[in-house]
């Protein structure tokens, strides 16, 4: 089995791996290439459009990661064509499909980017250009291959002229046009293979070569030859693929359901996750995983020893079907917390409607693992993962708990990946995200920004102003943005927007955003009147920043529209993100 995905930088270690192998591959296949052409590698994907060409890679990889094959293409956006420099494949794996894998992805991403042309080189099967008799079946199994799309090489030309009177197997010029019919120009032409010589062999070529070569384009449009090895007719088509990068990781909490209080007016059920995931299954999107447990020492690194440590002494000792709801709270003398364990929950929590039962801290527990484990795909290949947890977690501070959240999940899986590179927060939840704020306000490395209700009348009422920017070094990094008690979508984007550009600027390695559907009309814990259009557009915005994202599931509580807001805005941010 492989996977098809396009590796965008290095700096994701499992990106950084496969870069080195396909590097390997160019110099033990390539011999011709150079070193420090190889070495350029890298730094192309990390600067795109440094060398006028915009360089994309695509690798077939195993689930552990070993590179099968690889494509290498450029894209040239001023002119509108692509070039496709190398298609690879290992010796053991050429007959498992992963060629055709590779370059349909590469036709599709020629069409996504707008391309009117696929230009690649393709070495020759007549008997004149190539003495080497051995290559010539080969040769021609590669043309076989590329008539079965339509690509065909570009006759009456001298683009297969030797750079020297004795060279041997000058490659043909192919031309796939990526849509069915579409002719190749002359003029078109004659730029598109200036720009291809000049960057491919302008240091090694003689003088006079490329002009004498962009000269021989003299018919109009350029002919190409009929298809020599196929009695078939070629499928032009370009087809969708399942490459990684446009799947979506759904990791969904485990054993969610036993913690179900049903208290009145606890509005935080089990029928939550049941909405979304109904809403959810029509789309094709998603790769559902299973979460993973991981070790304590992830939850440490935000949270507070003694108030982890407390929690899930408190809610282990409780018999079945008994809760505890705080109501002390030891404001005057914090140093001094009661001895009494029941009385203590206030201590570490700051409301009195999140009760302390047998089944929170294990439900807490769980949806830490699967934001993990969502967090943990992206360093496995994927670009989008969706942790699907409750209890939600973005009002848990460092030490306190409260807003039915126990663990953070949010901030835990954001410090997890903080350890690979820079983390963006963004909170679009209804409330504030008072404990992601807390936990990262001193820190420069993960920016934290919320979208939610003023506190001077949404939960929890005493965070989330604007000018809470943090402290420290992460004095900046915290951007609030309290609205008003009415919102309609339109205003919401124009706010969205700003945020936005804020991320952009910070420039992350990874957005995560603690999502919640609670912005939606009618909800019973807001007054915003969002609708399924606003989600989807607002999904698209997000998409557009192109980072590796992950889903934190945090409120939204009106379970008849819950599902068809979730679908919607994962509609939308597909588009935006992988709009091919």
């Amino acid at each position: 089995m492989f996977r098809t995905r396009r590796i965008f930088d290095d700096t994701i270690p499992i990106d950084r791996t496969a870069i080195g192998e396909v590097q390997e591959i160019l110099r033990s296949q390539f011999t011709a290439l150079g070193i420090e052409d190889i070495a350029k590698l890298p730094g192309l994907l990390r600067n795109p459009m440094k060398y006028r060409f915009r360089t994309v890679l695509f690798v077939s990889d195993s689930n552990h990661g070993r590179v099968r094959g690889f494509a290498l293409m450029q894209h040239e956006p001023q002119m509108g064509f692509c070039y496709l420099d190398y298609l690879s494949v290992h010796p053991r794996e050429s007959s498992r499909g992963i060629g055709g894998a590779l370059y349909e992805r590469v036709r599709e991403e020629g069409r996504h980017l707008g391309a009117a042309a696929l230009f690649f080189e393709c070495l020759p099967d007549d008997p004149a250009l190539c003495r080497e008799k051995e290559l010539l079946p080969q040769n021609r199994a590669r043309l076989r291959f590329y008539e079965r799309y339509g690509a065909l090489p570009v006759i009456n030309t001298k683009y297969e002229t030797p750079f020297k009177p004795d060279g041997d197997c000058p490659p043909y010029l192919m031309f796939d046009p990526l849509r069915r019919g579409t002719a190749l120009s002359r003029d078109f032409a004659r730029a598109a293979v200036e720009a291809i010589l000049e960057r491919k062999y302008g240091d090694s070529c003689p003088p006079g070569y490329i002009a004498m070569v962009i000269d021989s384009f003299r018919e109009d449009p350029v002919r190409l030859r009929p298809p020599k090895h196929l009695k078939a007719e070629a499928d032009t088509a370009v087809r969708s693929t399942c490459s990684m990068e446009k799947r979506i990781a759904l990791v969904v909490s485990d054993g969610h359901s036993i913690h179900h209080v049903k208290d009145r007016g606890y509005v935080e059920s089990p029928a939550r996750l049941k909405s979304i995931l109904g809403g959810l299954g029509p789309l094709p999107m998603f790769d559902t995983i299973t979460p993973h447990p991981f070790p304590e020492r992830h939850i440490r690194e935000v949270h507070d020893r003694g108030f982890y440590e407390y929690l899930k002494r408190m809610c282990l000792r409780l018999e079945p079907g008994n809760s505890v709801y705080p109501y002390v709270f030891p404001i005057r003398n914090a140093t001094r917390p009661p001895v009494e364990m029941p009385l203590r929950a206030g201590y570490y929590c700051i409301d009195t409607f999140t009760p302390l039962n047998r089944n929170a801290f294990p439900a807490a527990r769980g949806a830490v693992n699967c934001a993990l484990t969502a967090a943990r795909s992206l360093l496995q290949g994927y670009r989008m993962a969706y942790a699907l947890v409750r209890p939600p977690g973005h009002h848990a501070e460092r030490r306190v708990f409260g807003g039915f959240c126990y663990l953070n999940s949010t901030a835990v899986a954001a410090q997890y990946l903080s350890h690979v590179g820079r983390v963006a927060v963004l909170d679009i939840d209804y409330h504030h995200g008072n404990g992601t704020q807390d936990i990262f306000y001193a820190r420069s490395d993960v920016m934290t920004l919320s979208i939610h209700g003023h506190p001077r009348f949404a939960y929890p009422y005493f965070s989330g102003f604007s000018d809470e920017t943090g402290t420290g070094e992460g004095a900046g990094y915290n951007v609030n943005l309290p609205l008003e008690e009415h919102v309609d979508g339109e205003r919401y984007r124009r706010v969205l927007q700003q945020a936005l550009q804020r991320i952009t600027r910070f420039s992350p390695d990874f957005l995560v955003v603690a999502l919640g559907f609670d912005t939606a009309k009618g909800d019973p814990t807001g007054t915003w009147s969002l609708q399924p259009g606003d989600f989807e557009k607002n999904g698209t915005l997000m998409g557009l920043l192109g980072r590796p994202t992950l889903f934190v599931q945090e409120g939204g509580y009106r379970i008849p529209t819950l599902g068809k807001n979730a679908a919607s805005f994962f509609r939308g941010f597909m588009h935006g993100m992988a709009p091919c």
